[in-house]
């Protein structure tokens, strides 16, 4: 399959860079002088406009080794002590897929996908029967957990490049049809402006991060649609608010989809 790679995308025309330097690279960006928008903490919704993201390729790799685990680890209990929430250490798990977007070799952004197995999602601990009406609707039900953006590298390509390759995780090559993430409430609008996440479960108190929680969920219909509609496509992003003009073409997809099925 003959994959046309846009200028700025240099993943696939990399390959034959040191092995240490590619070792599970997923993809490599560079975003050149690109003035953007900036995104703040979820809480705020007002982003900082014309903001310059620094002239350096960000990579998204697997966080496979101990190393890059702690490095993801520390990202998260960073951002979550400065929250005041609690953040309990990474449990590697075959189910658990966590990424890692990386600027010479500092993380500066990390996601976790958590896959459904007998044992259940962490989500279950407050809203196991929410999660058990969808599987009993026949929906395959997939998790994001531990979230955390380096502000000061908080561009939106790089949120944006961390929810498309968990979709590709997810929806593509596992056919999962729903995500959720469990959010504090004051952040939950964060999330529905940004992706189209939607309520779907009261607010409890998540004893994990010692916090007040609300169960949003996703359609993964509706991000089929966004990313043929919008990825790709920043010059639509003025007067877009979500952040799906930031993801990659559909084209792109099907090439790092290529790339992580096939090494490729």
């Amino acid at each position: 399959m003959s994959v046309k790679i846009p200028k700025g995308f240099t993943g696939f025309r990399q390959r034959n860079k040191a092995a240490e330097e590619w070792d599970k690279t997923i993809v490599a960006i560079s975003p050149y002088r690109l003035t953007d928008l900036v995104l703040p903490e979820p809480q705020s919704a007002t982003p900082q406009q014309g903001e310059k993201i620094e002239e350096q390729a960000f990579k998204i790799r697997l966080a496979h080794s101990n190393e890059r685990v702690s490095s993801a680890s520390m990202l998260v209990q960073r951002k979550y002590a400065g929250r005041g929430y609690i953040a309990n250490d990474f449990q590697k798990a075959p189910e658990r897929i966590t990424l890692m977007a990386s600027q010479d070799d500092k993380v500066i952004g990390t996601l976790t996908l958590g896959l459904d197995t007998p044992h259940g999602l962490l989500v279950e601990e407050l809203y196991k029967q929410e999660i058990d009406d969808l599987r009993q609707a026949g929906r395959k039900v997939c998790e994001l957990t531990k979230l955390a953006v380096d502000q000061t590298h908080g561009s939106k390509h790089i949120l944006a490049s961390l929810f498309h390759i968990a979709y590709i995780y997810g929806r593509v090559m596992q056919g999962y049809t729903d995500v959720v993430i469990e959010v504090n409430p004051r952040h939950a609008a964060f999330y529905k402006r940004m992706l189209g996440f939607t309520d779907f479960g009261p607010e409890r108190i998540c004893n994990r991060v010692n916090a007040p929680a609300v169960l949003l969920r996703l359609e993964l219909d509706y991000v089929d649609q966004q990313i043929e509609l919008l990825g790709g496509k920043t010059e639509s992003a003025h007067g877009e608010r979500s952040l799906y003009p930031y993801f990659f073409s559909k084209t792109d997809e099907i090439g790092i989809t290529n790339r992580v099925t096939h090494g490729r």
